[in-house]
């Protein structure tokens, strides 16, 4: 449980707005330091067969222009590609998510560190509506939790190491004690975004019980 509870730790998690094609957007940013070569870490995020180790199978292309799909329906284009530094995609989700096209984006910065390690910053910023942000805030609205999991994993990678599969690992009791910590974190960076405390406080609540349901 100890090193679950450091990886979460180790995420400096920041909101706020920004835009999108479609107009006005929530951005969150995920930051941390991996102790791997920029080289590896960049490897993890566009090979393949290393991707759905750590986070899901995916087919495509995913130089600039090309075009991809992950298991589980989220897809997108390559908007910029420059290796070994950034990653830049459309990211579209749900069965209706082509009708709304420049909704959804997600940019990977990559900075190599002093000592052979890399800096890691994710953000990821979406029109976000009704009912998804008002009732979750940025844990499952912009999808903070989800992507504090996806982390965890990549460190275990880079680490040597593997990760249950997702479902496998969130009803774990280590894997449901980080869904109610993830929410609480996110919790405390949704202020920044202009969140008010009983807004803040109900989408914790809600956030918490849609990753960490009580037992059947």
């Amino acid at each position: 449980m100890k090193d679950v509870l450091d990886e979460l730790a180790a995420v400096r998690r920041t909101m706020g707005t920004g835009s999108v094609p479609a107009g006005e957007a929530y951005t969150i940013k995920l930051r941390r330091r991996y102790n791997a070569e920029i080289e590896d870490v960049w490897d993890t995020i566009t090979n393949p067969e290393r991707l759905q180790r750590w986070f899901k199978p995916v087919t495509g292309d995913l130089r600039l222009g090309g075009q991809f799909a992950l298991d589980g329906g989220a897809h997108g284009d390559i908007l910029r590609c420059e290796p070994p530094r950034l990653l830049k995609m459309s990211w579209l989700y749900g069965p209706d998510a082509d009708a709304w096209p420049g909704t959804s984006e997600a940019e990977v910065r990559l900075a190599a560190g002093p000592a052979g390690d890399t800096e890691f910053d994710l953000i990821h910023a979406a029109v976000v509506g009704e009912p998804s942000f008002p009732t979750y805030g940025p844990g499952p609205g912009a999808g903070g939790v989800g992507w504090d999991l996806a982390l965890l994993a990549l460190g275990r990678l880079l680490a040597g190491g593997e990760i249950a599969g997702h479902e496998e690992f969130e009803k774990s009791p280590e894997g449901r004690e980080f869904g109610r910590r993830s929410a609480a974190a996110w919790g405390q960076a949704h202020p920044a975004a202009g969140g008010e405390p009983e807004h803040v406080a109900a989408a914790v609540e809600a956030t918490t019980k849609f990753y960490v349901p009580d037992p059947a």
